[in-house]
């Protein structure tokens, strides 16, 4: 069947295109865990379906690991875009993306696409548009429980949701443990991301990642706007901000109207052939 998929990855948060317009195919939850299962399938942080022409605009959507399908994803923004520039689909220098989640303006800073600029949107704290359960309010430094502890959580969305959660300290087991805990809380009725949040000056900040649907991560574009953006709201950093993570740096640049850029780089790691049998499989 000679069904192809490409895979690319942003600071180690990887992803895999399915092209539509190569391989016209439908696939279902099951089929997408499977192709992003590391040891049973190819293995990925998600699956992006793209690009996709409709209503004169360029779309994407967005898969997590366990199938489900995301709003919006920062690493997935600007993997499908390197991909649109490597295969000739977008030759010029910007363009804009539709995404469940929104809009996004994406430009390209290297003729190959390696490093994009995108502008990412305005954060929102009020619980409906998150959503967080209970009375509409702006959900800032609020005291939240989670498995028996109290956290001071603050709560936005960008297209997708968000917990940020400020620590004197941070690590890959704290956010293990508290991740499940936090995705799938009553507060929170559609799921949500989570971010530990250490502040290391004005201008940097240093994150750990779960992500609704996928777990660990070493990386997330919508998670480091998330945590700056909160971080900016709780007056601990300035507009221009350097997020750590894991798998390396984004630079995040709040204007005076709240809206968000996001820089980072995308590498690509190859072309992989799914097998009949494969495909038989997964019953495409």
């Amino acid at each position: 069947m000679g069904v192809s998929l490409v895979k690319y990855h942003a600071l180690g948060n990887d992803y895999l295109i399915l092209d539509p317009n190569k391989y016209p195919m439908e696939l279902n939850e099951n089929s997408i865990k499977l192709i992003c299962d590391r040891h049973f399938g190819i293995g990925s942080d998600g699956l992006l379906i793209g690009p996709i022409f409709e209503h004169h605009k360029l779309k994407v959507r967005i898969f997590n690991p366990d199938g489900g399908e995301a709003e919006k994803s920062g690493s997935g923004v600007r993997i499908i875009s390197r991909y649109l520039k490597n295969f000739g689909y977008v030759t010029s220098q910007s363009f804009v993306l539709s995404t469940l989640g929104g809009d996004v303006e994406v430009d390209y800073l290297e003729p190959d696409g390696h490093l994009i600029k995108a502008l990412m949107g305005k954060p929102t704290y009020i619980s409906q548009d998150i959503p967080v359960a209970g009375k509409e309010r702006a959900v800032i430094n609020e005291t939240m429980i989670f498995n028996g502890t109290e956290y001071q959580a603050t709560c936005l969305s960008i297209g997708n949701p968000h917990c940020v959660i400020p620590m004197p300290e941070i690590s890959k087991d704290a956010v293990l443990e508290l991740g499940p805990y936090v995705e799938h809380d009553p507060h929170f009725p559609n799921r949500i991301n989570l971010q530990l949040l250490k502040v290391l000056s004005r201008n940097e900040i240093a994150i750990e990642i779960y992500e609704r649907g996928a777990g660990y991560t070493l990386a997330s574009g919508t998670s480091s706007c998330a945590a700056a953006s909160a971080a900016y709201k709780l007056g601990l950093v300035d507009r221009n901000i350097i997020v750590r993570m894991p798998g390396g740096k984004l630079k995040i640049e709040i204007q005076e109207n709240e809206s968000i850029y996001m820089t980072g780089t995308v590498d690509y790691i190859g072309t992989m052939i799914l097998s009949d049998d494969f495909l038989l499989g997964i019953k495409i």
